[in-house]
């Protein structure tokens, strides 16, 4: 039940790599562009500004490597930073390219809405998912960003949140899962998300 926790110098580590053992996980947490070559499962998590992301990314040769990874069809999840960043483009600090897995762009909350959206919401769901058995229509999680993606598929999106506007909270494609809000934050609904995730690939 391994897991490879990609280090970029944009995610608060220790926090899901505690909440990934906690639910079964063998964590390691890495930066080395061959470590990706090698996992079989890859969590990036992230907070931050989407265009600090990809230039780190890219400096520290591990664009090529997640892409690569996306390819294959080897599990990819995403939290935060890492669900914005499979998209198109995102526009903090100026048009930066994402990694256009999934088509759409990350845009910023509405200006009429107090941002960072900082705290607990709940998640509405879109459709059927073995990563939500357990989680109620209605669950709260706890978020921390001023971003949202704007997928232009709507397939791929498995649940909104209510904040003034309704955003894209989490998107499930093929081997992609991945969250804008921190399950690592999240106690037990959070706890419930991973452990699912741990039952998709390991039974």
């Amino acid at each position: 039940m391994e897991v490879l926790l990609l280090d970029y110098h944009m995610g608060n580590l220790r926090s899901v790599s505690k909440a990934l053992e906690k639910v079964g996980f063998k964590v390691t947490v890495s930066s080395d562009p061959e470590a990706v070559r090698k996992a079989y499962v890859l969590v990036l998590p992230g907070v931050g500004a989407f265009k600090k992301a990809m230039e780190n990314l890219q400096r520290m040769g591990l664009l090529k490597e997640i892409l690569r990874h996306i390819e294959r069809g080897k599990p990819y999840m995403g939290i935060c930073l890492g669900l914005q960043l499979l998209f198109e483009r995102g526009y903090e600090f100026g048009k930066t390219e994402g990694f256009g897995v999934l088509s759409g762009e990350v845009v910023l909350l509405p200006p009429n809405l107090k941002v960072p959206h900082i705290g607990w919401n709940q998640l509405w769901i879109k459709k059927p998912s073995d990563l939500l058995e357990g989680i109620r229509d209605g669950e709260y999680f706890y978020f921390v960003h001023s971003y949202h993606a704007v997928p232009k598929r709507q397939e791929v999106v498995l649940t909104t949140t209510d904040y003034g506007v309704d955003f894209v909270s989490s998107v499930e494609y093929e081997n992609l899962f991945a969250v804008q809000f921190h399950p690592e934050k999240s106690q037990r609904a959070g706890l419930t998300l991973l452990r699912n995730f741990r039952k998709r690939l390991y039974g």
